[in-house]
């Protein structure tokens, strides 16, 4: 900070001058045709990650004819949802959806402003609360293309620029490094809970093992076809239980993002307060508890019944376990699609200790997994105080004395 305030003071004395963006920039206007790109150089608007995080290899490529080109150094925003804060400054050329806006410095103004400082005044939160502001439509904003250019931003002299990219780049490279830390460290806690897990749910040769289709009922959940015509806000819908309705690592399901009408459930297959779902599809064997009275697609499996047998966490922890995770995965078949049937769940042999002893394997591993939350949440915490005093210096650099005219 010392050296930019040097800088300023001995460069700017009398303020910094600020522009408008489009008065330094504006859109990309060239063209590039579809079938020239690949997936390292097609950016959509959905590999455009969110919270600055650049981009990722498209995973689809557009079947557009044209698309807007852009090139190495121009900021690319993603358009739709600003308050995502979607960023990344081009290293290469190619091209981009319409839902992704190409920034390019004017030849004009490239003597007078780098890419790469331009890049960190519009990945600055005072510049996405700008674009939020002025965005359009409720469910699906939009950022206005006109709002954009009107933005207001510093242009210090390049010595300053410079520095205060050097130091922003050094900001975030030790922003990575610590949260590579934080998630190794907390992967080792996961992983030490695995083993410890399994050690307590191995089955001991006086332990007898039954096939689950004999102490549970199993069965696949349907969907009513097609979904649209069922999905409902009407006060007589009922939950409609997706897989984005529980977090990755979550244990219950407790609310549903959409409802179904009356005929749409009586199409589903119902699930009540305490029964398991298991999943089929992006969590591929993941068990989930559902608290609540609701209905599933063809994409889970609902599993009741099994209380004469089992204590409802024991279960948990056991289908969650290496052992059962890796039989579903063998049995489901070889491949990237895998089918995880009714059938199949039914036929594996799972251990049945008595229900004392599963009580006391419930009581160990609760207290294992309270331990593992914790840090689950303390080190997300420590990462966000991090990129809280990050965004403050950042801020900070990037605030100035504007000058007089």
């Amino acid at each position: 900070m010392s050296r930019v305030n040097e800088l300023i003071r001995d460069l700017a004395p009398h303020g910094v001058t600020h522009r408008v963006l489009g008065e330094v920039a504006t859109y990309s206007d060239t063209r590039v045709d579809a079938n020239e790109l690949d997936p390292t150089n097609f950016i959509g608007v959905d590999n455009l990650l969110p919270n600055k995080g650049g981009k990722n290899d498209a995973n689809y490529l557009p079947n557009t004819a044209r698309l807007t080109a852009y090139q190495d150094g121009d900021v690319l925003l993603g358009n739709i949802r600003p308050y995502l804060k979607k960023v990344w400054l081009a290293d290469k050329s190619g091209g981009c959806s319409g839902d992704v806006l190409a920034i390019r410095i004017s030849d004009e103004h490239c003597s007078a402003i780098t890419p790469e400082f331009l890049y960190y005044v519009l990945s600055s939160d005072g510049f996405f609360a700008y674009n939020m502001k002025h965005a359009k439509g409720a469910k699906m904003p939009r950022g206005s293309k006109q709002a954009i250019l009107n933005y207001r931003i510093p242009v210090p002299p390049l010595q300053v620029q410079r520095e205060i990219v050097r130091i922003l780049d050094q900001f975030t490279q030790l922003e990575a490094e610590l949260e590579a830390e934080l998630e190794a460290e907390l992967e080792a806690r996961r992983r030490q809970y695995e083993q410890y897990a399994g050690v307590l749910l191995e089955s001991a040769e006086d332990v007898p093992r039954v096939r689950f289709g004999d102490v549970a009922t199993i069965v696949r959940g349907a969907s009513p076809r097609p979904i649209q015509k069922f999905v409902t806000d009407g006060a007589d819908g009922v939950p409609w239980i997706k897989i984005g309705d529980v977090p990755a690592r979550g244990k219950y399901i407790t609310r549903t993002a959409q409802r179904v009408t009356p005929e749409g459930a009586a199409k589903s297959r119902r699930v009540r307060p305490g029964d398991f779902v298991l999943s089929n599809s992006m969590s591929f064997g993941r068990p989930y508890i559902s608290k609540i009275d609701g209905y599933i697609h063809d994409g889970w499996l609902a599993i009741s019944e099994f209380e004469e047998s089992f204590v409802s966490d024991y279960l948990y922890y056991l289908l969650r376990a290496t052992p059962v995770q890796e039989e579903f995965a063998r049995r489901a078949g070889a491949g990237t699609v895998k089918n995880l049937n009714a059938a199949i769940v039914r036929s594996v042999e799972i251990p049945l200790p008595t229900k004392e002893r599963q009580e006391q394997v419930v009581e160990l591993l609760d207290k294992f997994d309270a331990l593992v939350n914790e840090i689950s949440n303390g080190l997300p915490a420590e990462l966000a105080a991090r990129r809280k005093q990050y965004e403050y210096y950042r801020d900070k650099l990037l605030t100035f004395e504007e000058a007089t005219a």
